[in-house]
């Protein structure tokens, strides 16, 4: 049998890419970078690095680099929440995930934004968890019927209690990670379990140009000692906070990823970290960060090609939309997105169910976007060999009144070779019709709200649910918040 053939795209030379490393860490040991993080700069020290307190600037030499690169490892790995599931980041393995930290919702009822309220989460919690082609959960939207100080913690917690999958979550204050790591270590059974099998994946993004805030050094250094992976998620906007050519905005990502690290190999060393990035091309004409543009698009898949040639599990956030309603626009970029990122055999691939500019999220794009995954699965997993020969003795079989419908062989096969999709339309004009005439948008809010309303929730346990509220409880109240909405969840 001949070996099925893995698709694949590449943008970069190896010259080009070794080119694009060598310019960053030029960069990062004459130029430096910005820690604002004390315990950071601390760790740099201790490592010999020429610190400067007054400017924050941290000099990084290429052998540090070099060996923290070494001491990182090759292949993160996940596990839901029962811990039996293991999902391996690296090599060329891809995991579709729901973008993270919309701030707001598109109603579909209105076809208006408006701000996510508990009920949001909890849906988007428990549609996640049905689609079959996104392999981790993520902390999509932010409450806004909670204070914006808990609001990190509290997605965590919605997250944790409706969605067996591992979550891609992050922090948006130092504060955040004490209960965030209790949930976790709670749902594991405990910091050491956790250690182990990690549930969680921490985003932390560098300022552009060069600079790692005090927040997001925190992340880096209290994931890598808990054992929890950090996403490097650079952002550079061609020819505002990075520099306009495609490659220029290449060094800079590349350096700033190295720099945030070195932080978690300083901290721990062999602390897992994932390359990733949400860099845009920068629309001059409208002041906008496209993310659905095509050189958005390169940019994600250059940089996930250097991170594979370091030997760095990779992240980008592709497979979304710039669209503000679930248009023929949605549908082009994401799904250009996801199969651009499946062929760079990109490893986890934020986006499902996002829009206008990263800021959105849509339920019935979400369920629009799975399907998409699906079909950017089908097509890596290539053309196979069923038999030997291939088709000779199908046509001997054939009488001349036979048609390949009434074959053994075509019924071992079918399923397996198609995949068969739900809310893509392949009825007769007649058939589509007779069932209301109903785009792909009202086919996936009708879904959303068979899943919703016949399917129960994935629920943690009780005695699991009421540790989680405990923690969630002290963590509201350490800040004088003293009521938290109600999670309704039927």
């Amino acid at each position: 049998m001949i070996r099925t053939m893995r698709p694949k795209t590449e943008l970069l030379s190896r010259p080009f890419i070794e080119k694009i490393i060598d310019e960053a860490i030029l960069l990062l040991g004459r130029h430096g970078v910005f820690v604002e993080n004390a315990e950071a700069r601390i760790l740099f020290k201790e490592a010999g690095m020429p610190t400067d307190e007054t400017s924050l600037k941290v000099l990084i030499n290429r052998k540090l680099i070099e060996d923290s690169l070494e001491a990182t490892p090759l292949t993160v790995r996940l596990y839901d929440r029962t811990g039996e599931k293991e999902y391996v980041i690296g090599h060329d393995n891809v995991h579709f995930d729901p973008g993270s930290a919309a701030v707001r919702i598109l109603d579909h009822a209105t076809q208006q934004e408006r701000l996510p309220l508990t009920a949001d989460l909890v849906q988007m919690a428990r549609l996640t968890d049905s689609c079959e082609n996104l392999h981790f959960q993520s902390t999509a939207l932010i409450a806004s019927d909670v204070p914006e100080i808990i609001a990190d913690s509290y997605r965590l917690f919605v997250g944790l209690q409706l969605c067996s999958k591992p979550i891609v979550t992050g922090l948006f204050r130092t504060a955040g990670f004490r209960p965030m790591f209790e949930m976790l270590a709670a749902v594991r059974g405990g910091a050491e379990e956790l250690r182990r099998k990690p549930l969680a994946v921490f985003d932390a993004c560098p300022s552009p140009p060069l600079k790692w805030s005090h927040l997001t050094a925190q992340s880096l250094i209290d994931c890598a000692r808990a054992g929890i992976p950090s996403e490097l998620i650079s952002m550079g906007l061609t020819g505002a906070t990075s520099p306009v050519t495609l490659a220029g905005t290449l060094v800079q990502h590349v350096a700033e990823n190295l720099a945030g690290l070195v932080i978690c190999q300083l901290a721990q060393r062999g602390a897992p970290v994932i390359f990733g990035g949400s860099p845009a091309g920068f629309d001059m004409r409208k002041g906008t960060t496209p993310m659905g543009a095509i050189e958005t698009m390169m940019i994600d898949m250059a940089y996930a090609q250097i991170g594979k040639y370091l030997k760095l599990p990779t992240h980008a956030y592709m497979g979304l939309s710039d669209a503000k309603i679930n248009d023929s626009q949605a549908g082009l970029e994401s799904g250009m997105g996801a199969v651009l990122a499946a062929l760079a055999g990109v490893n986890v691939v934020s986006g499902a169910g996002m829009m206008d500019f990263e800021s959105t999220q849509s339920l019935e794009k979400l369920l629009i976007d799975n399907e998409i995954c699906g079909m950017a699965y089908r097509l890596i997993g290539g053309i196979a060999q069923r038999d030997e020969p291939l088709a000779l003795r199908l046509f001997e079989a054939l009488g001349p009144e036979n048609q390949f419908l009434t074959l053994p062989h075509t019924r071992k096969w079918y399923r397996v070779e198609h995949m068969f999709t739900t809310l893509a339309d392949r009825d007769t004009y007649e058939a589509w019709v007779g069932l209301g005439r109903k785009s792909m948008a009202e086919r996936a809010h009708d879904r959303l709200e068979r899943i919703l309303g016949e399917t129960s929730p994935n629920l943690v346990d009780p005695a699991l649910q009421k540790e989680l509220q405990a923690i969630m409880r002290n963590d509201a109240q350490s800040i004088g918040i003293g009521v938290l909405p109600e999670m309704k969840i039927g």
